[in-house]
């Protein structure tokens, strides 16, 4: 498994300098700004790794309940001047010395938090009162203050990610109807509503996006541009056209566009191959994992890595509405980066210490 995250991480890191070499030089005058921030990120993540792989993950437990009052402090802040505005969202927090993005922060603690609430006790999640009502209360606080911002992406997936835990741990099937349905009818209530504009424009733009390539499905028709130029062998490492100032932010959302166009069909798919063997290892590591708690770690990262790598994809493909969701070890952002190697240490640690039978 470390050696897949390895793998993965330096393949980042390369394509991140590869995409972003354009950009950094309209920027910053030279091209190595955000390789340098993509490395310091990336060494401050696997610094992470370690660190919770050595650790005894029980010991989570212990911050669970702090972690997840952090989590919802900092999304709370979000509508403070600490606020900062981009494209019309506000999804970050400048503290000076650093930016936080409270979305990814979130999930972090909502996995050790449903874990450890769920972890000592396998009927918790099917009693009603105990188990289901405190988490969904907590689910859709957390939705609200998401989608305020707005940023529908994140809450679909730590929506996914809640409610598959719940799924995981037991909960009954027709909570999942349930809940499900909630889900899908709050999508919708939002899209009709008089703030929902855009996102139902982001809707119409995946369905179409030539409908107004000059416009809301700019960013889309060049990510197929840029898939299409690259065929099967791709144009080559770092010949990308499209990273050339007419794809936006290729380093970011979209960096899976300019892989496709640098190293073709053939690059994607050893990349989705690696992300698949990943999975796999993730999965292996919960049914085997020594205990419950342990058991729900696992499976909600593995919900929340195979959640993203499928919405990234789906997105950059225009099989899906465009949204910020960052393809894991890949994209440059530090938040993201620095979270996902966590988990994975987490996920590494549990994998040391197996059971021999596989958790019911």
């Amino acid at each position: 498994m470390a050696a897949l995250v390895l793998g993965l991480s330096l393949f980042g890191i390369v394509m991140v300098f590869s995409a972003s070499y354009y950009t950094s030089l309209s920027k910053f005058g030279y091209a190595y700004e955000y390789l340098k921030q993509d490395a310091i990120w990336m060494g401050v993540g696997w610094v992470a790794f370690l660190f919770f792989a050595h650790v005894d993950y029980h010991l989570l437990k212990i911050i669970a309940w702090p972690a997840l009052i952090v989590g919802g402090i900092l999304l709370v802040l979000i509508f403070t001047p600490l606020g900062v505005t981009l494209n019309n969202a506000t999804r970050w927090l400048n503290f000076g010395f650093a930016t936080v993005m409270p979305g990814e922060v979130i999930k972090f603690s909502l996995i050790v938090w449903i874990a450890t609430f769920l972890g000592n006790d396998r009927e918790k999640i099917r009693r009603t009162k105990d188990g289901l009502i405190p988490i969904t209360a907590v689910l859709m606080v957390v939705l609200v203050l998401i989608v305020k911002q707005p940023n529908m992406s994140t809450a679909g997936i730590i929506a996914i990610l809640v409610v598959g835990m719940m799924f995981v741990a037991g909960m009954r099937l027709y909570w999942l109807v349930i809940l499900g349905g909630l889900g899908i009818g709050g999508f919708i209530a939002v899209v009709l509503s008089p703030k929902g504009a855009y996102m139902l424009q982001r809707i119409t733009t995946a369905i179409d996006p030539f409908a107004d390539e000059l416009g809301s499905g700019y960013q889309v028709v060049q990510s197929l541009l840029a898939l299409g130029s690259g065929g099967v062998t791709g144009v080559g490492l770092g010949k990308s056209i499209q990273k050339a100032l007419y794809l936006p932010e290729p380093m970011n959302d979209f960096i899976t566009a300019i892989i496709g166009e640098e190293l073709g069909l053939v690059g994607l798919l050893i990349m989705m191959i690696a992300f698949m063997l990943l999975i796999w290892r993730c999965c292996r590591i919960a049914l085997r994992a020594k205990d419950y708690y342990g058991m729900l770690l696992a499976s909600g990262i593995t919900i929340l890595l195979g959640t993203q790598v499928i919405l990234n994809i789906a997105v950059v493909s225009a099989s899906f509405f465009p949204t910020g969701v960052v393809l894991p070890f890949i994209t440059l952002g530090g938040n993201a980066t620095l979270i996902f190697l966590s988990l994975m240490g987490i996920l590494f640690n549990i994998s040391k210490h197996p059971s021999e039978e596989v958790t019911p």
